[in-house]
């Protein structure tokens, strides 16, 4: 299992690496498209829409390809999508190729956690998704160095999708391993359980609160993500180069924030967990708020990046004890779905409001998402207390 294990932990670097391409390029991006500059948000919108598609019909993907097969065809399409975009000169084209970047994420995301979650303890999911930032982490420092060196935003999605193929055949070349996994799901799950209606999951306690905290939350890091970059560029006159490898600092406080939360899980809770990440994403949006000087941005996104690290991995890690083992995947599948609604839905919306406005809208839009997350916890673990 250390070796699935580690072809797990790789998987998810790949899925970090194209999440901050678009943000820390776009600055750059959407001048050379000839297109506004909250046109990024058309393009979000089409990745994580694909993204929702694939996240809710996980469960059914998985029981019909296996967690191998389904990871090794995601990172195909992905692959496939970052260099259809490399080679692309217009937006129209950049958006069709969206498409299969949203579709090649949802399944094995979902597949993946839940696997994380029935058969791992928390550490292994805060880890799993420390992975995800190392790849996040890494992305925008490739796309600074392309637009440093070559002035090409083109070849920082060029380099990230050879490493996606790279990736591709690895997985393809050990599918043998995974055969033991699908042994393990069918033994171990009753699928017939595994096939609850969505409307008999939505009616389970505290799951709509639930749902719509998963929504919050990735409003809040998506849109940090999407238009960190942009707010440093036009709100705080950052150079549109430096603003790339800072936002670099913000998903490193995420990777180096979820490795640390592996092994704060051993001593803590998942719940004490979520406060944890809560308070210093609230710390780091205050900070925002300031008129402190613009090298204070890099502290701020680093500790809503630090704070974002122990959030989503606890309450996924949660699934299986809150719903019921039976019911994980298809819950997961549905909570990630959520998520990338917020991510598909709310950064669109604050670059309208952004434009229309201005960007320095953003600490207030943030606030408000992070208010009603931890409201929405709230009466979901008041929900399930009074059940236990």
């Amino acid at each position: 299992m250390i070796v699935l294990l580690v072809i797990i932990y790789v998987t998810f670097v790949s899925l970090g690496l194209p999440d901050a391409l678009l943000g820390s390029g776009w600055p750059t991006m959407y001048q050379g498209l000839g297109v506004p500059m909250a046109s990024a948000g058309i393009i979000s919108m089409i990745i994580f829409g694909g993204t929702i598609l694939s996240s809710f019909a996980s469960g059914r993907v998985v029981r019909r390809l296996g967690f191998g097969l389904t990871a090794a065809i995601s990172v195909t399409m992905t692959a496939t999508a970052l260099l259809g975009i490399s080679l692309s000169g217009n937006f129209i084209m950049i958006c069709l190729w969206a498409i299969p970047l949203g579709l090649g994420a949802g399944s094995i995301d979902s597949s993946l956690n839940n696997f994380i979650a029935l058969y791992y303890n928390a550490k292994y999911m805060n880890w799993l998704h420390c992975f995800w930032g190392v790849g996040a982490s890494i992305s925008p420092i490739i796309m600074s160095f392309a637009l440093d060196e070559w002035n090409s935003w083109n070849l920082g999605y060029r380099i990230v999708g050879i490493f996606q193929i790279c990736l591709a055949v690895f997985l393809f070349a050990t599918l043998p391993l995974w055969k033991r996994v699908n042994k393990i799901e069918t033994d171990e799950v009753d699928t017939k359980k595994a096939d609850i209606s969505f409307k008999k999951l939505f009616s389970l306690p505290a799951a709509k609160e639930t749902l719509v905290a998963f929504f919050c939350y990735c409003s809040v890091e998506v849109t940090v993500a999407l238009w960190g970059s942009s707010y440093l560029v036009t709100a705080r006159n950052v150079p549109a180069s430096t603003a790339a490898s800072w936002i670099a600092l913000y998903y490193g406080g995420i990777t180096v924030g979820r490795f640390l939360s592996g092994i704060l899980a051993i001593k803590f809770d998942t719940k004490q967990m979520v406060r944890i990440g809560v308070t210093s994403v609230a710390i780091g949006i205050a900070i925002l708020f300031t008129p402190l000087p613009s090298i204070m941005m890099l502290v701020a996104l680093f500790f809503i990046g630090l704070g974002c690290a122990p959030i989503f991995p606890s309450l996924l890690h949660e699934t299986p004890t809150n719903f019921g083992s039976e019911n994980s995947q298809t819950m997961i599948g549905v909570q990630m779905g959520c998520a990338y609604m917020g991510s598909t839905l709310m950064p669109p919306l604050f670059g309208l409001i952004a434009t229309k406005i201005s960007y320095h809208a953003l600490p207030f839009f943030l606030g408000i998402f992070l208010t009603l997350m931890i409201v929405l916890l709230k009466i979901s673990n008041k929900k399930l207390k009074s059940l236990s």
